[in-house]
């Protein structure tokens, strides 16, 4: 079968390759391919920033926001040939710690989980992948390729529930919320935002096209420009950029008793001069939170695969900007102007 493979730590070592089956013993659910969502995290795997192959192998299997139907199913684990499905990214670690032992793995104490297609687990960019049944997520048909979407709904959908689990602390009744950020974390986020009826407003660099439109049809604001130069305090940010300065300036900016979520992962190096002291006075002051979250667990899935359903299908439609065949693989990894998310359908190879 054919697989989209790295060398971790090689830049340049990103080919289309024969790889054999995937091992029974690494899932008893059997899935062929139907698409693979392509972000900035593989991106940077390919280009060598980061990323483990898994042991006994020097290349790594691409590919964590995917797609499939299922092929083969042992009777009675709630799956049947022809469901689409999607797989859990974070696998447990062996140990476990508490939270792994608890379901609760991308909360994981230790390090020592594994992720596929990025840490010591091959990924799901290829043309077969198995899975078992507690990592597999079954999709609406209804949604069809959309589903590829679930995995980034799902990081999207954890932050919601800490977000909300926080605000439980007290009396809180949030009306406004910031999402830093139009990818396709921001764009989720403010769906999900949205979905929960708050007001929305989305900041971004994009100045026209695609991305204001799609948070004007949310119902939401959108602004660009600085965070000093909206004129309003929010209740709830959601920073998605991982932009150093973004991520500083949304750091005390929300209204008393806010919350701040970091979604963004940002690349080390920065620094920037902070008035420390007044920082922390704002944030003591006014009972804010700041938190990072990553990742998601099963029922994180669950609840992303709720959200994408009850969606307006033509509005997620919109998300997915480039469509690539496999056969043209290396396109789908060169970003281009206008891109939310590109994913590469196998089932068009």
């Amino acid at each position: 079968m054919r697989a989209l493979t790295v060398r971790p730590g090689t830049a340049d070592s990103f080919q289309l390759e024969d790889v054999p089956e995937p091992d029974p013993r690494s899932g008893r659910l059997l899935v062929r391919a139907v698409a693979l969502g392509i972000c900035g995290t593989d991106r940077e795997i390919v280009s060598g920033e980061y990323g483990t192959a898994p042991a006994g192998s020097d290349r790594l299997i691409l590919g964590h926001e995917s797609l499939g139907r299922v092929h083969e199913a042992p009777p009675g684990c709630g799956f049947a040939k022809g469901d689409l499905v999607v797989g859990v990214v974070r696998q447990p670690d062996p140990v476990p710690c508490v939270n792994c032992a608890a379901g609760e793995w991308d909360m994981c104490r230790n390090g020592r989980y594994t992720e596929h297609g990025i840490k010591e687990l091959h990924g799901f960019g290829a043309e077969w992948w198995r899975i078992d049944p507690a990592f597999a997520v079954k999709i609406d048909s209804a949604l069809g390729q959309l589903g590829v979407l679930l995995e980034p709904a799902s990081v999207v959908a954890k932050a919601w529930e800490h977000i909300e689990r926080i605000g439980r602390r007290g009396v809180w009744e949030p009306r406004c919320v910031l999402v830093t950020g139009a990818g396709p974390i921001g764009l989720l986020a403010a769906l999900m935002a949205r979905q929960r009826d708050f007001e929305l407003h989305v900041l971004d660099r994009a100045t026209s096209g695609l991305k204001p439109a799609l948070v004007h049809a949310l119902g939401g604001t959108y602004h660009t420009g600085t965070i000093a130069e909206l004129g309003f305090e929010a209740d709830v940010i959601i920073e998605c950029t991982g932009a150093p300065a973004v991520v500083m300036e949304v750091i005390g900016c929300s209204a008393p008793n806010g919350i701040v979520c970091l979604a963004g992962v940002s690349a080390a190096g920065t620094k920037r001069l902070v008035d420390a002291g007044a920082l922390n006075r704002d944030i003591v002051l006014e009972n804010d939170v700041i938190f990072g979250s990553v990742n998601a667990n099963r029922r994180h899935y669950e609840a992303a695969a709720r959200a994408l359903a009850s969606a307006e299908r033509s509005w997620l439609e919109r998300l997915l900007t480039r469509r690539v065949p496999l056969s043209r693989w290396r396109e789908a990894f060169e970003a281009q102007p206008g891109d939310v998310k590109t994913v590469v359908e196998f089932d068009r190879a």
